[in-house]
């Protein structure tokens, strides 16, 4: 496909401490063209952030020529939240900030009316079992979570992705084939999953097989190391993941979320970026 073009996007907690404006501008000038963001880096209780600072912040973005991709890291902030415990009070407040991150969602987006964005669900400490609970029933209220907020999502134009972590990092949904087990219970269209190469620890296939088989299921791509480095610091073989995705005409975007933050911000974002479209032009 001569004609495709990959969409890039990086996600803004490498820009932790710069301002917002001035953090669009660097990645907007390093070449990427979407933005995604973690919730917590705007605010210690994202849910009240106010309008008009959503709208500031939308127009930072339209400002620089960057497009809003989406929302991850969704249960950083406030502290306390958990998805699949025990404690009605605690379950219910964290699913409520999920409701109210659609709605963040939406409004940074500016409600266009036809696709607001994804929400990413990682949060690996927010989701896993806790107190003694079963891996099968932290899995049962983490899936029906989904479906109590999809109809929400729907109305919004926003798509929830349920992430597949390593078992390094959480018991509850480790491969896509459990992510898509989720989906396909909510069984909405706005409720999809999504891949994140540093996360796809536990699949026992090639990524690009595994990507290839669950295609339909996904709607974005995280890209990294599989130590959580930026691209290129590693020896993570892209080619045949961007293969895949470029011969399947895949949409979405394929986004930077490192976890190392050592080499500085300009640095991750430029050296992933470069490298990415040096392997894209191998193909």
């Amino acid at each position: 496909m001569s004609d495709y073009t990959f969409r890039h996007a990086i996600c803004n907690e490498v820009y932790q401490g710069w301002k917002f404006h001035d953090a669009c501008k660097s990645i907007r000038q390093i070449g990427y063209t979407g933005i995604e963001i973690a919730p917590f880096t705007l605010s210690e209780n994202p849910a009240d952030i106010p309008l008009n600072d959503r709208q500031q912040y939308r127009g930072i973005m339209n400002s620089e020529g960057l497009e809003f991709v989406g929302l991850h890291w969704l249960m950083m902030a406030p502290k306390g939240l958990h998805l699949t415990t025990a404690d009605a009070a605690v379950h219910r407040k964290s699913w409520d900030h999920v409701h109210s991150m659609i709605d963040l969602c939406a409004d940074l987006a500016g409600n266009k009316g036809t696709h607001n964005g994804v929400i990413v669900f990682g949060s690996p400490f927010q989701r896993s079992t806790t107190g003694g609970m079963s891996r099968d029933e932290a899995v049962r209220r983490f899936r029906d979570g989904f479906a109590e907020c999809a109809t929400h999502a729907a109305t919004s134009n926003v798509t929830l992705l349920v992430e597949a972590l390593p078992s390094a990092q959480s018991d509850v949904v480790n491969t896509l084939k459990e992510a898509v087990e989720i989906v396909d219970y909510v069984n909405m269209p706005s409720v999809k999953t999504m891949f994140d190469t540093h996360n796809a620890l536990d699949e026992t296939d090639p990524h690009d097989q595994v990507v290839d088989q669950y295609y339909g299921y996904i709607r974005h791509v995280h890209v990294n190391e599989l130590d959580g480095k930026h691209c290129s610091r590693g020896d993570y073989d892209f080619k045949p993941l961007l293969r895949k995705l470029r011969d399947r005409g895949y949409p979405g975007w394929v986004s930077l979320e490192a976890f190392d933050f050592s080499f500085g911000s300009e640095v991750i974002a430029t050296e992933s970026l470069r490298y990415l479209e040096s392997e894209i032009a191998k193909l």
